[in-house]
């Protein structure tokens, strides 16, 4: 039985890049957190269905609310870097972002006490002209990333990259690995089946279907995420940009029975463990 990889990206919900529009960046720390409540639900899906995840931290948060982070080690969960401060991969230099992750992954480790072996750039951010990241992430001791979309998209997203793991970089016997986000493979066309907002906008039903197509047709592990924010419909809404507002808001109350659904009927394991990067018994 192929085994998917099931990921949950920890930010505030105003690390959304629809908030740019809404809330100038100097003021989103005055929003109240709503981090903690919004994992606690996440983290009590998972345990009504026996699942363990990777949790991909922004390291901000993680330093505002370790006790937070030890609960998902503590219940078995992989802990990975959503990076430092939840700022795009395409804005930074190979400098800033270096320190970045360095950051990110040092208080990770500290407050969990275990090795941080994943990554994931906020919104996908690491695109073309930014491979250079890859080589930086390898030297930071990363051992897989999972920061490509292989769709079309118009924020993110590379649909000519490979659609299942494969080695990014190598450098002597150290190698990263890419795992990227679920897609299916329908008309020449790559489907987007990972999550995230598509997952709140499509039936649970259909992105199941797409999920065992890609393990029984084409043997591979499935990559799907979302964030603990959409299981949230009572965060604030501050004025945006309908576009915008649709994006982050829509079918957010219908997000914990369709997560209940998909959890139910779809095996899932840390990235680690789907990667084989951990023995299974401690994935």
């Amino acid at each position: 039985m192929v085994v998917n990889a099931l990921s949950v990206d920890v930010e505030e919900y105003y690390h959304g890049m629809e908030f740019e529009a809404a809330v100038p960046e100097a003021q989103r720390h005055l929003l109240p957190s709503r981090v903690e409540l919004s994992v606690e639900r996440v983290l009590g899906l998972l345990d009504h269905a026996g699942v363990q995840a990777t949790f991909f931290i922004v390291g901000h948060v993680a330093s505002a609310h370790p006790s937070m982070v030890r609960r998902m080690a503590g219940a078995g969960h992989e802990i990975a870097c959503h990076s430092d401060r939840h700022e795009l991969v395409n804005r930074q230099s190979p400098e800033v972002f270096r320190a970045d992750i360095q950051r990110a992954k040092a208080c990770l480790e500290d407050i969990c006490g275990e090795a941080v072996r994943g990554y994931r750039a906020p919104n996908y951010s690491i695109g073309p002209q930014q491979s250079w990241a890859y080589d930086c992430l390898l030297e930071a001791g990363f051992q897989y990333d999972s920061s490509i979309y292989p769709i079309v998209h118009d924020r993110y997203g590379q649909p000519q990259a490979p659609r299942f793991p494969y080695e990014i970089r190598r450098h002597g016997d150290r190698r990263l690995i890419e795992f990227p986000i679920a897609t299916r493979r329908w008309l020449g066309l790559n489907l987007p089946i990972g999550g995230g907002g598509y997952f709140r906008l499509l039936p649970a039903a259909l992105i199941r279907r797409g999920i065992r197509h890609v393990n029984v047709r084409e043997q591979h592990p499935a990559m799907f995420y979302f964030h603990p924010w959409e299981l949230d419909p009572g965060q604030p809404r501050p004025p945006m940009p309908w576009h915008h507002r649709f994006r982050h808001y829509v079918n957010l109350e219908r997000m914990p029975a369709k997560l209940g659904y998909l959890l139910e009927c779809t095996p899932f394991a840390p990235a680690s463990h789907v990667l084989g990067l951990v023995p299974a018994a401690t994935a």
